[in-house]
């Protein structure tokens, strides 16, 4: 009986921290505010219910423009929502017209925030004859042109994620693509930083960010999965211990 007891204690514990685990998908996402910038640092805001967060973006290479919510809106939402190539079932609103950074050049680039942000989504446009390398995983959501999605400002194309081992335990997590790829990728968890590096010079790619909120409102401070798998095979460790005796 006491194996029947513990062994139940056990299969609660694994249900609860798959719920800790399991962050709900806040659907509304506040987007950046790109305010100012030079050709190598923009500096933008969230705003969420609760809270401000500083965006700082600095790229080295040089941009190839700004808006700050004028110009041309590449992000089309002027569509319906649901057509989009940006929404899906975690991002319910198009991104904010006219509020973009456009690049051009290869290399390094970094993305700061004044405090912990949770669940970062990525939307691009024309990601034709370029690719991103991220430092960390990401989903991606939504392409243009797939799953009854309408195609993007410039047309469509395919986006896949390519994971490639640089050895000593890291790894880059690059979006790659054919045609003229439009679509939002998701960066799951807490983070106060991104990086990235373009794979190549091109004139023009353009993207902005959005949040589910800050690490506080969402509560994604909890340990990863491994952890948990960690802490659930000790627990199974005790229950046979306890077993045999």
């Amino acid at each position: 009986m006491k194996f029947k007891l513990l062994n139940t204690a056990l299969i609660g514990f694994t249900l609860s921290a798959t719920c800790m685990v399991s962050v709900a998908n806040a659907g509304v996402i506040y987007w950046a505010d790109w305010q100012s910038g030079t050709s190598t640092e923009v500096l933008g805001e969230f705003t969420t219910t609760t809270s401000s967060v500083d965006i700082t973006y600095t790229n080295n290479q040089g941009i190839a423009f700004l808006q700050t919510g004028t110009g041309t809106d590449y992000f089309e939402n002027s569509q319906s929502a649901a057509l989009s190539p940006y929404t899906s079932s975690v991002v319910d609103n198009i991104p904010t017209a006219s509020e973009m950074i456009a690049l051009q050049n290869q290399g390094d680039q970094t993305l700061s925030f004044s405090e912990s942000v949770a669940n970062i989504v990525f939307s691009y446009v024309s990601l034709n004859l370029n690719g991103y390398s991220f430092d960390q995983d990401f989903d991606i959501l939504s392409v243009g042109s797939v799953d009854g999605k309408s195609s993007g400002y410039f047309g469509s194309g395919t986006s896949t994620k390519n994971i490639v081992d640089l050895g000593n335990g890291e790894f880059e997590y690059q979006l790659l693509g054919t045609g003229e790829p439009h679509g939002t990728i998701q960066f799951k968890g807490a983070f106060q930083q991104v990086s990235w590096r373009s794979l190549s010079d091109e004139y023009w790619n353009g993207f902005t960010i959005g949040i589910e909120g800050t690490a506080k409102e969402v509560d994604v401070s909890v340990p990863e999965p491994s952890t948990f798998a960690v802490f659930a095979l000790g627990v199974m460790g005790l229950v046979s211990r306890r077993f045999k005796k």
